[in-house]
């Protein structure tokens, strides 16, 4: 079940709308909302809206939990450009282009099946990770005592003495 909202024609650059929309791609819902409630850009508000509409459309239409959802796809595209002209010297004018976008939010139900599975492969890998740390704390010992030696040989070394080192030589004097 997917639920779809779309805002059209924003009088705000799709660009500028991109930044809010790639904030929440994704998300869990609630989280998403957390996020755009309290964002400072100027584009999330219109983000949030279309968000909210296509949550209330899934537990409207399809008996949704909020709780469940998740964005599955955000779009933001361009829309019809407002051309204006300004007035500028020798009577010339010039073209100042304001730009709308499309929003499309389409949200859908995390399923129940996919957590559960996603729940035991975790644990396997958990327990794959616990026998390779216990190999790997036994290299790095080794590697640690191969890494003192050589320390020790650098440092037997007599250190020079350096001066004020330049960062920009020119070739002629």
């Amino acid at each position: 079940m997917k639920a779809t909202a779309k805002l059209r024609y924003l009088r705000m650059a799709p660009r500028k709308v991109r930044m809010a929309a790639d904030l929440v791609r994704g998300k869990k819902v609630v989280e998403a909302q957390s996020l755009l409630q309290f964002a400072a850009k100027h584009s999330a508000l219109p983000v949030l809206k279309t968000l909210n509409s296509a949550v209330a459309s899934a537990v409207n239409n399809f008996q949704a939990n909020a709780a469940n959802l998740y964005i599955s796809h955000i779009a933001v595209n361009e829309g019809p450009k407002l051309k204006r002209f300004r007035p500028r010297a020798r009577g010339q004018a010039f073209e100042i282009q304001k730009k709308t976008s499309h929003i499309t939010i389409v949200v859908d139900e995390i399923e129940q099946e996919k957590v559960k599975k996603t729940t035991k492969s975790k644990t396997s890998v958990q327990d794959e990770k616990s026998t390779e740390s216990l190999d790997s704390s036994t290299e790095k010992k080794e590697t640690k005592k191969t890494y003192a030696k050589d320390r020790q040989s650098v440092s037997s070394r007599p250190q020079e003495k350096r001066g004020v080192q330049k960062f920009f030589r020119r070739k002629a004097i």
